[in-house]
């Protein structure tokens, strides 16, 4: 598929929008390099996309070996090297410090880290459960839960992702609902998104707060707390669907508060391209929006290694040892 820089993917989603012709969009964290294509010109052989109302996949999936997800399930062999905890500790320092000196309220810090597994890109994604998935052939495949906006009868919605537990431990919803340190990136998040939402949509309002949903993955259940947050679009919205959408990003759940500044301090404490990962993927059709940030990521690099990208939020009140085990945590596939 063509790369479109900045200003000619605007225009795209503009002038498709309005036309109303259906097409899938893909944008980097830095707004860079997006792809923006119609439905019939998806080259299912190079992309492959499942969301919640629309997709390319024919069932049922056969994999890169051959066997379809049904055969394969149950011979899945995943190995991750952890983050240097060194390397980490000198970036959640760096950050740290910034919150500290009031300089950022809220910083998503993320790392990559090299995972080793009998799935290709393509057989993750067959084989993934999740609420947003995306494969681009020898590039990357991404299974996100997190939903990034909605549109949907003029009204735009965003649910912002931000806490998360094992599910296996004893009360373990008690004890993710009454951590300090997630409640205050929690109320950090949402209050950033009701201001981007501000920006796009009038009579924006947070219309349920910090509800738990459950997630499985191949290293167990676990637990995030999510929140909803509502606006009213101009009713000429589909014409600007570009606009609308660049101007929210990049998402405020993978940067922090206030944004620009954090942006800088994430740039000096990240030692990697963040590339596709936390960028944005989603579909227009019938003046309907749907999108999610590109969380849960494996990229494959030239030399045909894989690089799980994960991260998590840091406040003024983290710990390094909590952190760090975070992002372990969060370095799964989500295949039982």
């Amino acid at each position: 598929m063509q790369v479109y820089r900045k200003e000619e993917a605007i225009c795209r989603m503009n002038t498709l929008a309005k036309a109303n012709v259906p097409f899938l969009f893909v944008i980097d964290y830095a707004q860079e390099r997006s792809y923006i294509e119609t439905f019939d010109k998806i080259d299912a052989a190079t992309c492959l996309f499942q969301f919640r109302k629309a997709g390319n996949v024919i069932e049922p999936a056969i994999t890169d070996s051959g066997a379809t997800v049904q055969q394969y399930a149950g011979k899945i062999e995943w190995q991750v090297t952890p983050p240097d905890p060194d390397v980490y500790k000198h970036s959640f320092d760096l950050v740290k410090q910034n919150l500290l000196a009031g300089n950022s309220y809220l910083a998503n810090l993320t790392c990559k880290v090299p995972v080793t597994t009998n799935l290709t890109l393509k057989d993750i994604f067959l084989h993934s459960k999740a609420l947003y998935k995306l494969w681009m052939k020898d590039q990357f495949v991404c299974f996100s839960p997190e939903i990034f906006v909605r549109i949907e009868e003029g009204k735009i919605k965003s649910f912002p992702m931000k806490g998360t537990i094992d599910a296996t431990l004893p009360n373990a919803e008690n004890l993710l609902m009454e951590d300090e340190k997630e409640a205050a990136e929690h109320a950090t998040i949402v209050d950033l998104i009701r201001n981007d939402l501000s920006m796009v949509a009038s009579q924006v309002r947070v219309t349920s707060y910090r509800y738990i949903d459950h997630l499985q993955t191949n290293k167990g259940p676990i637990l995030q707390t999510s929140s909803e947050i509502c606006g009213t679009l101009p009713c000429d919205y589909p014409g600007h669907i570009g606009d609308i959408l660049f101007k929210l990003l990049p998402a405020g759940s993978i940067t922090g508060a206030p944004k620009p500044k954090t942006m800088q301090i994430i740039a000096d404490a990240e030692h990697y391209d963040r590339g596709f990962y936390t960028g944005v993927m989603g579909y227009y059709a019938d003046s309907q929006l749907d999108s999610a940030v590109m969380i849960r990521f494996i990229e494959q690099e030239d030399n045909g290694q894989l690089y799980f990208k994960a991260g998590g939020g840091i406040t003024a009140q983290s710990r390094y040892e909590s952190e760090y085990n975070e992002v372990i945590q969060k370095i799964y596939v989500p295949i039982y």
